[in-house]
């Protein structure tokens, strides 16, 4: 079966998570991903823990359905290689910071010329331009400036670092995902490519959704606890019994009567219905001691049955065994290449007329070398040759 991105080839030289899980949504989806790796500087993806058979499980996942090529891009050979991919693959992803492809020969301008019709997408931390725009960042960078952080977490507690990079894969990651397809449907009309200049920091900036538009159009500034939706009303997390949460996010009426009828007091929805702050508190306590005097197993049983927007804290190992998770498909097994395979996470994306089955997971580096400069009419002789030289592994 060909997915619907299956016209698209792309040539990826990202590493670590933002490019990475972005050209696995292009693989998931049928696009042809041929990862270009240094043969000589290890991609930290490759190493992380834990591991299963000796492979990192994280680039197992990211660098599924993607073929590797190794090339050194410091020498000359490695650029005549690119040129000649450049005949077939017209979609380019790159995740260094500013100036670094340009100074080996691969900046958009210089490779334009070869292939008007390419799409040149580069993700960094701070973008190509401004005064942060060379400066290192991570995940923890781009939402401290983007300003998310400062209404994030406990009032008395200062803010937390999330357990999952939401500037690298909401920031980056999806917005060059989505960048890029726009570029795809522009170049259909118009035969030419462009360069997208996808900003992590700006990309979490435009996140704060709702409290930014209320401190640019009002000047509310939101703080820890202060807004409804961070823990300043009642939608919040609540402790069991026994030490186990629930969340509860019942904010339209007939879910907040649901709420405390369940709970045996049904009084209490009346301070759920009211926007004071006061009796928004008094709602919270009253929560409190009431989820406290349940374990968590007796509550999830109470709630399974009511319509109230309130639903168990799981471990991702409790997510994965959800029936809800387990009838969307969201786990799928993938060949290893030895005729085992490996659990992973599906593409969460759902077409009519389905999708490729996962062909491989992430491969060694340089494990395609010889195919594709074979498919580019490089003799054995030639290569070997190169990689002789070291110019590819």
């Amino acid at each position: 079966m060909l997915g619907p991105l299956a016209s698209l080839k792309v040539l990826d030289f990202s590493t670590l998570l933002p490019g990475p899980f972005a050209s696995l949504l292009l693989a998931d989806m049928g696009a042809e991903v041929l990862r270009i790796e240094s043969p000589t500087r290890m991609d930290l993806l490759r190493v992380l823990p834990p591991h299963d058979q000796g492979v990192s499980a994280s680039h197992a996942y990211l660098n599924r359905n993607k073929r590797s090529l190794a090339l050194d891009l410091k020498q000359p050979e490695a650029l005549e290689v690119i040129k000649q991919l450049l005949q077939d693959y017209d979609i380019v992803l790159e995740q260094f910071r500013p100036g670094v492809m340009d100074r080996l020969g691969l900046g958009y301008e210089a490779l334009k010329a070869i292939n008007p019709r390419l799409i040149y997408v580069s993700i960094t931390g701070y973008g190509q331009t401004g005064p942060y725009k060379d400066r290192a960042g991570h995940d923890i960078n781009y939402l401290a400036l983007a300003g998310l952080s400062s209404y994030t977490g406990r009032a008395d507690g200062g803010p937390l670092p999330l357990g999952m990079q939401v500037a690298d894969v909401a920031g980056g990651s999806l917005h060059g995902v989505i960048g890029l397809l726009a570029a795809v449907i522009a170049r259909q009309q118009t035969g030419q490519g462009q360069h997208l200049d996808v900003s992590m920091t700006d990309c979490a900036f435009s996140l704060n959704a709702m409290a930014g538009a209320g401190y640019l159009a009002c000047g509310v500034a939101p703080g820890r606890e202060e807004q409804m939706l961070n823990g300043g009303s009642f939608y919040d997390y609540y402790r069991s019994r026994d030490g186990r949460w629930l969340s509860v996010g019942s904010l339209e009426p007939v879910f907040m009567q649901q709420l405390c009828a369940a709970l045996g007091r049904p009084e209490l929805a009346a301070e759920g219905l009211s926007p004071e702050p006061a009796r928004q508190q008094v709602l919270k306590e009253a929560l409190k001691v009431e989820f406290e005097k349940y374990d968590f197993a007796t509550l999830c049983e109470l709630f399974a049955g009511v319509d109230a927007c309130v639903e168990p804290v799981l471990s991702l190992g409790e997510a994965v065994r959800h029936p809800q998770l387990k009838a969307r498909e969201l786990v799928v097994e993938v060949p290893r290449g030895d005729g085992t395979t490996q659990a992973q996470m599906a593409c969460p994306l759902k077409f009519s007329d389905g999708l490729p089955e996962p062909r491989h997971i992430g491969v060694g580096v340089g494990e395609h070398t010889d195919q594709v400069l074979g498919e580019l009419g490089f003799s054995a002789q030639r290569i070997e040759e190169l990689r002789m030289a070291k110019v590819v592994s």
